[in-house]
Order: C-alpha cells, then sequence, then structure tokens
C-alpha cells in the first residue's frame, strides 16, 4: 500500500512548482499516508486536499521549486536533520519538544483535538470519561504525547499505530475504545460509511499548549534562517491576499487559522 501510495505521489510533484529559472529548488517531505481532509490521494492516484492545495500556493508565493518527498512520519525529522528533505509540510505541531531538534515556520492552521468512540458507548473526553478504555494513537505524534500524559494512568491501555486510519479501522472493528486525533480530520472520518457506521465525536480534550502547541508549522532545519523567512513571508501574505481564505473555503465553511 506505501509504494502504490508513493508512486501516486510522485505523479503530484510535477505539478508542486514556482516555475521561472529564478525559483530555488527544494524538497517537500510528507508522510505517504493519506490524512483528509488535509491529504489523501483520489481513487485515481492523485493526491489532493487542503494542505497539498496549500504546498502549491506557498511555493509559488516564496517563489520555491517544491518537489515531495515522501517518508515515513516517524522518520521526517531525522530525514530533514540530515539534509535528505529541506522543509516539513505535513500536519506537524509546533512543540516545545520538537523544537529542540528543529525550528518552525509561523502557523498556517490551528485546530482543536478531538476524541471519537462507538455510538453506543457514553463517555467524554476527559480523564474520567475515559478511564478503563483503550485509545488509540498515531506514533510520534502530538495526540501520543498527550494521551500519555492526560489518559496514560486512567486508561487501560494507550495503544499506538503507524497511521490514524489503522487506529480507526481497529475502533471501527471493536478493538479499541477511542481515537484521538485532530478534530477536523476526526470529522471527516465520520462522515465515511465506516465512520457513520461505528461511531460519534465524544467532544474535544482541554487545551494543553505545552503538549498541543499553539499550531502547525513548516519544519525547518535549525539555522535556516532565509527558508524560514520565505515561508513566514508567504503564510503573511496568502493571509492578506486572500488565497488562504479561497484554498479553506473549498474544503471547510470556517477560517482553520486559528487564535
Amino acid at each position: 500500500m506505501k509504494a502504490l501510495l508513493a508512486t501516486a505521489a510522485l505523479a503530484l510533484v510535477l505539478g508542486l512548482s514556482a516555475g521561472g529559472a529564478s525559483a530555488e529548488a527544494i524538497k517537500v517531505g510528507m508522510a505517504p499516508e493519506p490524512y483528509p481532509p488535509f491529504e489523501s490521494p483520489d481513487a485515481s492516484g492523485k493526491w489532493g486536499g487542503w494542505e497539498i492545495d496549500m504546498i502549491e500556493a506557498l511555493c509559488a508565493e516564496a517563489k520555491l521549486e517544491c518537489t515531495i518527498t515522501m517518508t515515513a512520519w516517524d522518520g521526517l525529522i531525522p530525514a530533514l536533520n540530515s539534509k535528505k528533505i529541506d522543509a516539513i509540510i505535513n500536519s506537524m505541531s509546533i512543540t516545545d519538544e520538537r523544537k529542540k531538534s528543529i525550528d518552525f515556520s509561523d502557523k498556517y492552521y490551528n485546530t482543536p483535538t478531538g476524541i471519537i468512540g462507538a455510538k453506543d458507548a457514553k463517555f467524554d473526553a476527559t480523564p474520567e470519561g475515559l478511564k478503563g478504555k483503550i485509545i488509540g494513537v498515531q506514533v510520534s505524534t502530538v495526540h501520543e504525547a498527550y494521551a500519555k500524559k492526560h489518559f496514560g494512568e486512567g486508561a487501560a491501555e494507550i495503544k499506538i499505530y503507524q497511521t490514524q486510519d489503522e487506529a480507526q479501522a481497529d475502533l471501527a472493528a471493536g478493538r479499541i475504545d477511542a481515537v484521538q486525533a485532530d478534530s477536523l480530520s476526526l470529522k471527516t472520518y465520520l462522515d465515511t460509511d465506516a465512520g457513520k457506521a461505528c461511531c460519534d465525536m465524544k467532544g474535544d480534550v482541554a487545551e494543553d499548549l505545552e503538549v498541543l502547541g499553539p499550531g502547525v508549522g513548516v519544519g525547518l532545519r535549525k539555522g535556516d534562517e532565509a527558508l524560514k523567512a520565505k515561508f513566514n513571508a508567504a503564510i503573511k501574505a496568502l493571509r492578506d491576499n486572500g488565497k488562504y481564505a479561497e484554498i479553506t473555503k473549498k474544503y471547510f465553511d470556517f477560517d482553520i487559522y486559528g487564535k
């Protein structure tokens, strides 16, 4: 499955460039895993989604020729620091822990963190509500860190998955009780046939800025101030010129930039 997704992504790369001989060429790291509505392949294998459109817009605005390089989620930061890629644009939250090893641009979106569970299960997104529950989270995410910190003491188990899709499949099959992830991604799953059949939203978790961070940013190598400045300027420009709102309206009926 991953080989198929990576092949599909290469076809998308050809269109992700600012054009022109003066454009700086960079490699943008992204995990070959569907994460709707931010990125996912359609039936023909073509990738799309809010973040795919945003990558194209950011690179065009910053006059960067961007090639997406597929890398496993937990390998993105090592790939960045070993210069296999130059930036990470993959819904990576800005956190103090990650800032120990990489830098970030300004945020380009910020959405709540939610919990879903079986429709017939009555609990909420609190430590008390999740006591004794098996909670699924994706590996090396802020959701893994948050669940361990806030739910680990009372939960029966924090179960770690390589992808969010795997966690949601286990939830639908009744092997776990809950899944924690970005609320917009969870709502997209709940709109699918599988999601409608099995699950509903139990609520958003309490804020924890230390773990969840202030939002999602472009991951960059420490010291790469020139590229950071280009992305920060591009994010601001897209917000100011209306392009950000234009892209967002294709997927959401509200501004996901956050506070």
